[in-house]
């Protein structure tokens, strides 16, 4: 539950239990609102929602999301209306999280916002004067999904080299399987997480692995760069969490590879929100849809 300002007043989490299916699923969506209200002591005036796509975040239809299973053409917007009565909005959860970090977090007063959030995979969400960026029939950009090495390793997409299949976190852990030798004793859970630990720990393999990290993520970033020249790029996901490892390095690639846009200029900076990003961007997207604008400056 959030305010009009932006505080969370109360959270509710729970697991998806995906093998129910989607009636379960909007029936403990509906709980847990319910939940998060009468701990806040509030009535509820509207519901936003940050989801994983694909989405139609103008008409709440669902597309077919991989881990979802059921999901496909149903519509929560409709659905938690009808439970309601109060106005419901929907929005990639990226796209949510950009439009809290523009609002209340870290790219508040910027008028040109990129926000990416590196974990499993790597997202983001374009924001422009207070509008979150849509593609053609409202698509969302893919950013992980650009191509950094055309001979890299093959993408979950199908594609090779995408920014995703070389700087999100199992693609460290990839890349440190495929150079360790036998002996290396870390195999056994290795993690994004763990590598950067072992790498504070002196460990000279995952060193070079936060060091590849690094360049990538810099690389990607200076694209963004080159192509959008936004004021601030906000950096979120749980790789970021181990941000004093690779910010370094970060910059040492975009000074390299921003030599014609003004990169000094453009505000490179972590997120603010944490793992609040999302719900707070998901107030936001009921606050655009249906209340005031984002406010932003010129």
């Amino acid at each position: 539950m959030v305010s009009g300002s932006g505080k969370v007043l109360a959270k509710i989490e729970s697991p998806t239990d995906t093998h129910l299916g989607y009636s379960n699923g909007l029936e403990r969506i509906a709980e847990m609102l319910r939940e998060a209200a009468k701990e806040a002591t509030v009535e509820i005036s509207g519901v936003g929602i940050g989801s994983t796509g694909p989405l139609d975040a103008l008409t709440g239809e669902f597309g077919d999301v991989d881990f979802l299973a059921g999901w496909a053409g149903k519509n929560l917007v409709h659905d938690l209306e009808r439970i309601f009565d109060v106005p419901v909005a929907i929005e990639n959860d990226a796209d949510a999280a950009a439009l809290g970090e523009a609002t209340w977090g870290a790219g508040k007063k910027k008028s040109r916002l990129v926000y990416v959030t590196i974990g499993t995979g790597i997202g983001g969400g374009i924001v422009v004067n207070g509008q979150v960026y849509r593609g053609v029939d409202g698509s969302h950009p893919e950013i992980g999904h650009h191509v950094v090495d055309s001979s890299g390793p093959l993408c979950s997409c199908g594609f090779r080299g995408c920014w995703e299949a070389l700087a999100a976190g199992p693609a460290m852990v990839q890349w440190v399987h495929s150079q360790a030798p036998n002996n290396f004793p870390h195999r056994h859970g290795l993690t994004a997480r763990r590598i950067c630990e072992l790498a504070r720990e002196g460990d000279a393999l995952a060193g070079l692995a936060v060091k590849r990290e690094a360049y990538y993520l810099g690389l990607g970033i200076a694209n963004l760069m080159n192509v959008l020249s936004p004021d601030a790029i906000v950096l979120g996901g749980s790789v970021m969490k181990s941000s004093s490892l690779f910010l370094d390095g970060i910059h040492d690639t975009i000074r390299q590879g921003c030599r014609f846009v003004p990169f000094t200029r453009m505000e490179v900076s972590l997120a603010s929100l944490g793992e609040d990003a999302n719900l707070i961007g998901a107030a936001m997207v009921w606050h655009h849809r249906f209340g005031d604008r984002i406010p932003h400056v010129s």
